[in-house]
């Protein structure tokens, strides 16, 4: 009876897996796999100071000064100017946030003052805080030019010992002081879309 019950299960097993086969195929169903690829065109990059790509420049008040107020080529009490740092994003298609530093100042002559947007500055330090802007990506004007004006004033202060003790810095600092230099470092960094 053994060989029986081994042979009856063998059947049994067969008929089994016979039957889930076919059953199988009547309850099957249909599957696909549909590919495909993923493309994204990256944005446009461009950031100019000034018309180059490099982002340090010197400036040197005497090719920034009024001619009517210069002495001798040279930048002395009584003389003023101004310069231009023009920002530019033209073909950019990314917004850009722009920060201008400025490095390596030596040599500035203490009455020297710069003016932005009609307010003072009696530091270039001070002035680079204001000097920040965006200019967004839909901006149908790309470009914005920062205009910075300079002057030493031939008298600075507002009483006759103020103008006397200013007078004495403005000396000392002629003496002392032989070529007023600074750099501009101009950063532009993506905006962070939203």
């Amino acid at each position: 009876m053994n060989k029986k019950k081994t042979a009856l299960l063998v059947i049994c097993a067969i008929l089994a897996i016979t039957l889930s086969f076919m059953i199988g195929k009547t309850f099957a169903k249909y599957v696909s796999e549909v590919k495909g690829t993923g493309t994204a065109e990256i944005a446009n990059w461009v950031f100019k100071v000034n018309g180059k790509e490099d982002v340090v420049q010197n400036v040197n008040l005497l090719s920034t000064y009024h001619n009517e107020t210069l002495i001798n080529n040279k930048v002395a009490p009584g003389t003023s100017g101004s310069f231009n740092i023009v920002v530019d994003a033209t073909g950019s298609e990314v917004g850009v946030d722009y920060a201008i530093e400025f490095l390596n100042e030596s040599q500035k002559p203490q009455n020297l003052i710069f003016t932005y947007e009609d307010k003072p500055y009696t530091t270039i330090q001070d002035l680079e805080k204001d000097l920040s802007g965006t200019i967004n990506a839909n901006d149908e004007n790309k470009i914005r030019t920062i205009t910075i004006n300079w002057e030493w004033q031939y008298e600075t202060g507002e009483n006759a010992n103020e103008i006397n003790q200013n007078d004495i810095i403005d000396t000392n600092n002629a003496k002392q002081l032989e070529n007023y230099t600074f750099d501009i470092h101009v950063k532009g960094t993506q905006v962070m879309p939203e």
